[in-house]
């Protein structure tokens, strides 16, 4: 694991300073403290930073074929680049070393852009071809590794692996883009479509870019895909037996390393299906690390520790508090961009308990989205389905009254109808659009200023949602809700915290449930099989039947998930208030501050539930000074609390 930066001028090739990819290169020191490296030709610099992970002496970077002519900066892992590598050794290629980077050249040297659908793994990099005067920049299947790119005003196409590192370059501009922060708002993280950097991309996941000198910088190029539009035929017992096979392969291929490793277990389904295929694969315990929370509702430490008992694991387990809080300053620089999912809080503690003693670390994540696992899956499936009985005229009717019901977020469970009924009233799409928002359009739009309106320009975040499941190569409304998942809300917000987290304490984690092959395996199952009966990820859990207690699998639900909510009602009291004072958005006037301050008060006093808009706030206060200054010279929340 490593980060990678990098520019390249696609008119001519002009000179490029060692010392400017070095410095670029050099704020992703935390992605990889190991060792750096630097390597410039005519119209070319390449810059690494290394985590040390499989050939720990022969895999430095920028890595140069023997005939000068190929160069790469990497990150990530190919885990089946042993299999590659002989099948291009028979082919005639010849190694220097035992690392998957000297495989993705000869790969590239053999197959050109084809290379791509034979490398399994996560990775984001940049080759240059010498002989071609072609850059090309590729990134994995499902973006569990990121990738910046922006071109600057004298043409130049510069791109890293943070945001942090394409700043670092003193030609790019610094302006805040008004739709990334509506959609940072509707969903709690700017999607790989957009940057809150204006005229900063990120390379989409499953694409490549290929630029060749003295030609026009082509859009990217989509090489993969999940197609959810074929479902099997095969009997539910084969498909399980197919099931618990891949998972195993999946597990054990992201085992290899030349480093210690282990693996984060929450007690969830997922990361505990992830322990029970290692510690079957390993010989010796397996490292495990769980964080745990103060507020008891949102603590599942007594269910990794059932999960560790259960296969002998090396346990070790971290709380986290409200003080936790102090960590906003380092989330808000890990991440860069504003992100608000707060359980980034715990994977940045698990992350950093993990280090103290691997430096490997396998999750569970991508299960919820490839199998069906997510709680919005059953409630969209169940409105799905009423939506079909009810004649358009009774569908307009309901969404009728669900738009005057009022919001009654301190009430009991039954009399909260507000949302289902509008969801009734609405095409499948815009409904599940809805559902998947952190802050709602209403809300958000009360926020907002006229000044910010207009600088939106129409453009509203659910779109984003709605075109993907329009799109989607799907043959029902469920598996068009995953598909959107898959493509939207895995990258940008679950493999984005991973990534950042992980990556800040120079951890490599590692995602075995989003192996490409297992992820195709469940797009193929009927969507029966992925959710039935209100059970999600439902062949998966009855292929676990065996090997996980029936209290793992069949207990409620609850996710990695912050308790911010109690916090801003209880110790972090201050901090909401404090939002409306914010001398960032004063600074821009995009917000009504009066409304901010009635978010804090409705929060505090429970008239409504606001904890995940004052934490979406907060974190965006602090990337608007961070990345632009704005605001920076006031005091943060802590110190004008006090």
């Amino acid at each position: 694991m490593c980060g990678i930066a990098g520019l390249f001028h696609p008119d001519v090739p002009k000179p490029v300073d060692p010392a400017r990819i070095r410095a670029m290169a050099d704020m992703l020191t935390h992605r990889g403290p190991d060792g750096s490296g630097v390597w410039t030709a005519p119209g070319i610099g390449l810059g690494h930073r290394r985590l040390s992970i499989i050939d720990l002496e022969g895999g430095a970077q920028p890595m140069v074929s023997a005939d000068r002519e190929l160069a790469i900066t990497y990150n990530g892992e190919i885990y089946n680049f042993r299999e590659v590598r002989a099948e291009l050794e028979r082919l005639g290629h010849a190694f220097a070393t035992h690392s998957d980077t000297e495989v993705i050249l000869a790969a590239w040297r053999q197959w050109g852009p084809s290379c791509l659908s034979r490398l399994y793994g996560m990775f984001a990099f940049a080759l240059y071809d010498a002989a071609e005067g072609a850059l090309f920049l590729a990134r994995d299947r499902l973006g569990v590794k990121p990738l910046y790119v922006a071109t600057l005003p004298d043409g130049a196409l510069i791109f890293g692996s943070e945001l942090k590192a394409l700043l670092a370059h003193p030609r790019l501009r610094r302006e805040p883009d008004p739709r990334a922060v509506e959609d940072f708002l509707a969903f709690g993280y700017v999607p790989d479509d957009r940057c809150i950097v204006a005229g900063v991309g990120k390379l989409p996941a499953g694409h490549y870019l290929l630029v060749r000198r003295g030609r026009a910088v082509p859009a990217p190029v989509r090489w993969w895909d999940v197609d959810f539009s074929n479902p099997s035929t095969a009997r539910p017992a084969a498909l399980e037996e197919e099931l618990v096979e891949r998972l195993g392969e999946a597990v054990r291929s992201r085992m290899v390393a030349d480093v210690p490793l282990g693996a984060f277990l929450s007690g969830g389904v997922d990361s505990s299906a992830v322990v029970a295929f290692m510690a079957e694969a390993s010989r010796g315990a397996v490292e495990t690390c769980a964080i745990g929370f103060d507020v008891a509702d949102h603590d599942e430490t007594r269910f990794a520790a059932l999960v560790a008992a259960r296969f002998a694991t090396a346990h070790r387990v971290r709380r986290v508090a409200a003080d936790d809080f102090t960590l906003i300053d380092t989330l808000a620089d890990a991440f860069d961009e504003p992100f608000a999912d707060a359980s980034a809080i715990g994977t940045y503690r698990v992350s950093e308990l993990a280090r103290e003693k691997v430096k490997v670390a396998l999750s569970g994540d991508g299960a919820d989205e490839a199998f069906a696992g997510y709680r919005r899956y059953r409630l969209f499936s169940v409105e799905e389905r009423v939506r079909r009985l009810l004649p358009e005229a009774a569908r307009t009717a309901v969404g009728a009254v669900g738009a005057v019901y009022p919001k009654l977020d301190w009430a009991p469970q039954f009399l909260r109808a507000k949302t289902t009924l509008t969801a009734l009233g609405r095409p499948p799409e815009e409904a599940y659009a809805d559902a998947v928002t952190a802050t709602s359009l209403p809300v958000r739009s009360r926020l907002y200023s006229s000044h910010f309106r207009q600088l939106l320009q129409g453009h509203r975040a659910e779109r984003l949602y709605v075109e993907a499941m329009r799109g989607a190569p799907a043959a029902d409304a469920l598996s068009r809700a995953q598909y959107a998942d898959l493509k939207l809300w895995l990258p940008g917000d679950i493999l984005t915290k991973v990534d950042r987290a992980s990556m800040a304490v120079s951890l490599e984690a590692r995602e075995p449930l989003l192996d490409h092959r297992l992820v195709e395996f469940a797009a193929r199952l009927p969507a029966k099989l992925r959710l039935r009966g209100g059970s999600g990820k439902w062949l998966l859990k009855k292929a676990l039947a065996a090997r996980l207690p029936a209290e793992i699998l069949h207990r409620r639900k609850m996710g990695f998930v912050t308790p911010v909510s109690a916090w801003f009602r209880g110790p972090l009291a201050a901090e909401a208030e404090a939002i409306a004072r914010s001398p960032a958005f004063a600074e821009l006037g995009w917000f009504e501050s009066a409304a901010l301050a009635r978010i804090a008060a409705d929060h505090r006093s429970g008239r409504a539930e606001h904890g995940r808009l004052l934490w979406q706030l907060t974190m965006l206060d602090r990337s608007l000074q961070r990345l632009f200054g704005y605001g920076a010279a006031s005091p943060g929340y802590i110190a004008a609390a006090k």
